[in-house]
Parts: C-alpha cells; structure tokens; sequence
C-alpha cells in the first residue's frame, strides 16, 4: 500500500463487496474517499420510483461505510465539474471507478479524464459492471460477434480476468452534501420480503439468496408471468448493489434451470459489449435500411398502450404492472414491445424512451438491445415477420388468466376461456360477469389480422 490518497467515485456499482474499484483504490492508498454525485441531469430523466431506489441504495452505502468508519461524500452537481474539484481539494492522485458504457456516460467520462489529466491526478477505471470486459469475447476474426450464440460459447469457456483484493484503507468521514429527500417507499417486487425487502447491498445479497433458491426450476417457470420465476434481480444489477460476478458464482450452473440463469448474464454482456461497438444503437437501426420505415404517428394508441388500454388483457395487464411497480415480466415485455411496434406500427423508439424512463431496472444497453430485438432491426434480431400475436401468448402463458386478473381487475369475474379475448365472449356471459365491452374494458384498438399485414407491407417496401 502507498502513503497517497485516492478517490472512488460510485456511479453504478453501489457496494463494497466484489467491486474491483473500491478494492483496487483500498489496496493501493493509505486513505480512500468514496464519492457519489448526484448528477441533475440524470435524476431529470428518471421516474420518481426510480429516483427512490436509487437514493436509498446511495444512503444504504453511506450506512455501510459508516460501518467501516467512513462516510460517502456527496455531492450534487454536474460530474464533470465535481469529480475533478474535489480530486483537487482533496489532493488524490487517483481517482478509481467501474467503467460505464452508455454514450452519456463515455462523454461525461473522457471531460471527467481531461480534466484529471491536466491536474496530474490518474484515471484508474475497473470493469465491475461486467463479467467480461468489452473486447475480451470475440470471434476468432477479431471482432465481437452480431450473434449471441457463438458470442455466448466464447463467452462461458473464457477465463474471468481477476478483479483486485481489497486492502485496509483508512476512511474519510465527511459525508458532504445532504441527498436530495427520499419521496415515497423503496420498491419492492413480489415475494422480496424481511431482509430482501432493505435497501443496498444488504438487502441485494438477501435477494440473490431467494433467487438462487428459486434457479433450479427457472427454464421452467420463467416464462410464465403469474409464477415467480424469474430472478427479479435485475434493478441490483442496473444499480450494482449485486455483482453479475457474484449472481454466477452463487447461482451456479448445476441444473438446467440454473444454467439457464447463468446464460441470461452473458446476454447482458453482449448487449453491453455491443453498445460499446456501435453507440448509435441507442438512436438508430443496426440494420440500416430499416431507418426509411414509415412509422405511424399514433398518440392516441401510444397513449392507450402506456396506459394499459389496448383491449387486449395481456399486453394491458403488462403496462399496469410496468406503471404501478415500475417493473415488469420479461415475456410480458416481449409481447407489450411486439404490440406497440409491429400492431400499431409506431416507432420502437418511442417505446424505448418510454420503459427507460418508467422501469426500475432501466438500462440503456439492455433497453435498446431488446427494443431493437424485437422491432428485427438490431443484431441477431427477431425477424421482421414475427408478430407476436398478444391471445396466442396469453393463452400460452398465462393459461388460467392469473396475471390478467391481478392487473386488469375489471376481467376478474371471466374464466379462463373468455378472459384472453373477452370482446369474442357471448353477450350474455359477459352480462352474467357484470362487464360491458366499451364501457369497463375498452374494445381491442386494432385489428390483429390487419395490423399485422400492414407491418409486413411497411418492412417490405424498405426491404426491397
């Protein structure tokens, strides 16, 4: 260990453990400052919920340092001007963090460096937020593969570059600026409770317990949105009070139902690896000749479809459970995504704005990487011609109505046969269940048989 000081400037990796910025910084100084800005310009463009969490996990790392005799020193401002100040006032010669991969956060990142640079302090990044680092899984050419697939069998025999061991640091106590008030309850999803229902690494570590308990039947039950059986740690992943290193190593791969888990890990690393590679994902097609597309100008159905007022129960149960939790299924992500693109023919764009705003777990790489799966105009995408058909799937899926019923109560008294397209029910059962097409539960907003032909004309003209 050195006599100097350093910095760790927290952004998204927001624990002390099996996070290689605070253990490398803990490692090479004799004291060690934990950092955390409070960036306007992001909190501006967050849903309140989201804001919640995000404050909570911040105080529940300052409780965590405490522990250990510090304090996270806080500060509100714009990163770029704050980092490089307090490096100065402070007299680090290193500033340590995890890289992130967004294109805001690389162009905050190279002013942050500059500006280290010309005050001679150094820029020590870390890949904590990953469990491959971008470059380090490529085809055999060079180049990081626009298939999942061969990235993925690269990817599982790769050896994990070692992250650094802690060390013994003295801490600094000076907790700064006070964080913005934390407004409403921290969220909390369906079965997190006791422990898994704290803030921070705490509870996260509490939550990894549950889902690793749950991995062996996940193949099996991920799918199906009324079980709870996915992992539903993806908002402590976006926010880093998990590790993806810690998630493998804990759930493992001993069953299918586990490895299946595991595999979902790699997909976070593609889609992240990819932005790296093509920044321009977050705003245009990979697939360029998709960007003539004539989207429609629908606010009417946009608005509907946020709302969860499409007349079709499983993609409404899906945007209420996203607008009042701040989450929402996987599949049921798929469909609802499918829905606004392919039935209403608007721009995936738009959707993807609108989930990254409202969803807790919201992260770029991840976000547009979907978003373009879905609409087929991204890498290794869904082919243009796959319409997710929103009765097949709730059929499938949702068999005996229980996650409709949840979420679109006004269908509650509907069994199992009638609930998936209720408009397509006799008047007379309708009237039995005390529900009226049009009046409680709106009318399908449009055709699927047509919608879907129309789309297919739309990606064809720009096709050919």
């Amino acid at each position: 260990m050195s006599s100097t000081s350093g910095l760790v400037w927290f952004r998204r990796d927001l624990r002390l453990d099996d996070n290689p910025a605070w253990a490398a910084a803990t490692s090479e100084h004799h004291q060690v400052t934990a950092l955390f800005v409070v960036d306007p310009a992001l909190l501006d463009r967050a849903s309140s919920r989201r804001v919640v969490r995000l404050l909570s996990d911040v105080a529940a790392l300052d409780a965590a340092l405490s522990e250990h005799g510090g304090r996270l020193l806080v500060r509100v401002g714009d990163p770029r001007v704050v980092v490089p100040q307090e490096a100065g006032r402070l007299g680090v010669s290193a500033v340590h963090l995890n890289h992130d991969v967004t294109p805001y956060a690389a162009e905050r990142d190279d002013a942050v460096r500059a500006a280290l640079d010309s005050i001679a302090v150094e820029w020590v990044p870390e890949w904590g937020t990953l469990v491959h680092e971008p470059g380090h899984i490529q085809t055999k050419a060079g180049s990081l593969s626009q298939v999942f697939t061969p990235f993925f069998r690269v990817w599982e025999r790769t050896p994990w570059t070692p992250w650094p061991t802690s060390g013994d640091a003295l801490l600094t106590n000076d907790p700064g600026d006070a964080l913005p008030k934390i407004e409403g309850d921290y969220p909390v999803l369906d079965g997190e409770v006791g422990e898994a229902a704290l803030a921070g690494e705490r509870g996260a570590l509490a939550r990894l317990d549950l889902a690793a308990a749950r991995a062996d039947t996940y193949d099996e039950d991920r799918n199906t949105p009324s079980l709870l059986g996915t992992s539903q740690l993806s908002i402590d992943l976006r926010f880093g009070t998990l590790s993806p290193r810690r998630v493998a190593q804990v759930v493992g791969e001993s069953t299918a139902g586990r490895a299946a888990l595991v595999r979902q890990l790699a997909w976070r690393d593609w889609y992240a690896h990819m932005l790296i590679a093509t920044p321009t994902l977050v705003e245009q097609p990979m697939k360029p000749q998709y960007a003539a597309i004539q989207w429609r100008q629908d606010d009417k159905g946009f608005e509907a479809w946020k709302n969860g007022r499409t007349g079709y129960p499983f993609v409404d149960a899906g945007m209420r459970q996203l607008r009042e939790t701040g989450w929402m299924h996987n599949r049921v992500r798929m469909v609802t995504a499918s829905f606004l693109v392919k039935n209403l023919l608007i721009d995936w764009r738009r959707g993807e704005r609108y989930f990254r705003h409202v969803l807790l777990d919201a992260d770029v790489s991840q976000n547009v990487g979907n978003w373009q799966w879905v609409a087929g105009t991204g890498p290794d995408a869904s082919p243009y011609n796959r319409v997710f058909n929103p009765i097949l799937q709730s059929q499938r899926f949702d068999v005996n109505g229980d996650y409709i019923r949840r979420w679109v109560p006004e269908l509650a008294s509907l069994d199992a046969s009638a609930i998936h397209e209720p408009w397509a029910t006799g008047p007379l059962e309708l009237a039995a269940a005390g529900i009226e097409i049009g009046v409680d539960y709106p009318e399908p907003i449009v055709d699927l048989a047509f919608s879907r032909g129309r789309v297919l004309e739309a990606y064809g003209a720009v096709k050919r």
